[in-house]
């Protein structure tokens, strides 16, 4: 089993990672991180990690990184986990457990908030608890998984092709083109990683201009009429109130002074989701939003 991990400017975190996995009930064969252009490569970070080796990839974004990775693998699993993430001890053991059935193809598996304080978690982390990385839902409803807690056997991905680049929204991209050929995702719950919130409503907003331009472009090009659009825009922006029940019922989280801060945030992000789609709907387009990747401190989430 090969652990890959696309790398950009975070050696700190990519030092939890790699301890991680080194700490876990099953470890990896070996683990191949790919700098994707660092100011300063994480070269000692990896060395002293064994069975970890550095790797590097010019073109810029982690569907690349992720492609140099898959081809220097010697595994016949691939797993892939970000370097902003922190493997549950049982990760890798639940895929190897999940892969004993020969039918499994693609795998996908829970992803949580990583709290700095569970009992006091600031409102991005009440909100990003509860609303990104539903990778369960994902699956079952579109049938991709986000790449940073994907796995999948040799096979599938030199028959599916390699990760696009970041222009597009990579992950599901390749769930999709894994879908037609007949490729199906199955969600793992043991599969557990843990990803830090977001900082701040900036980062929060980052991501989702990414994810909307995508979307807009996508919409352009299926012809989607800006009536749909606007509908759907205006769906978001009233969707917190349908939201409450689950911000009050949500295993994520406890305590009231967490479900507020959720649902605060909720609020906030989607009232900024329908005033972008409705921006990029009047200018008549996506924007350059997606070529975020090396213009920050690596991949987002969710």
């Amino acid at each position: 089993m090969t652990v890959i991990v696309p790398h950009l400017n975070q050696p700190e975190a990519l030092t939890r990672c790699l301890a991680a996995l080194e700490a876990g009930t099953r470890r990896a064969d070996e683990v191949i991180v790919v700098d994707n252009g660092s100011t300063e490569p994480p070269a000692q970070v990896c060395a002293a990690n064994p069975r970890t080796r550095l790797l590097a990839e010019s073109t810029p974004g982690p569907g690349p990184a992720r492609n140099r990775g898959a081809a220097a693998a010697g595994g016949d699993i691939l797993a892939f986990i970000d370097a902003d993430c922190r493997a549950g001890e049982d990760w890798l053991r639940a895929i190897a457990e999940a892969f004993r059935d020969p039918q499994a193809q693609i795998l996908g598996g829970d992803v949580r908030i990583d709290m700095a304080d569970p009992a006091r978690p600031t409102i991005w982390e009440a909100y990003e608890a509860i609303y990104a990385y539903r990778m369960a839902r994902y699956i079952r409803r579109e049938g991709f998984t986000g790449t940073g807690n994907l796995a999948m056997r040799r096979t599938v991905f030199d028959a599916v092709g390699p990760f696009g680049g970041i222009e597009i929204a990579e992950d599901r991209d390749w769930g999709k083109r894994a879908a037609a050929q007949g490729y199906c995702a199955r969600y793992v719950a043991g599969m557990r990683v843990y990803h830090p919130a977001r900082e701040s409503f900036a980062q929060l907003a980052q991501k989702w201009d990414r994810h909307i331009a995508h979307d807009a472009a996508r919409d352009a090009a299926a012809g989607r009429s800006h009536a749909r659009r606007a509908a759907r825009a205006f769906a978001v922006a009233v969707s917190p109130v349908a939201e409450i029940g689950r911000v009050l019922t949500s295993p994520r989280i406890r305590g009231p002074r967490a479900r507020l801060l959720a649902w605060l945030g909720l609020v906030r992000v989607r009232l900024y989701r329908a005033r972008r789609m409705l921006r990029l709907l009047a200018a008549g387009g996506a924007t350059a939003s997606a070529a975020h990747w090396n213009r920050s401190d690596g991949p987002g989430g969710g």
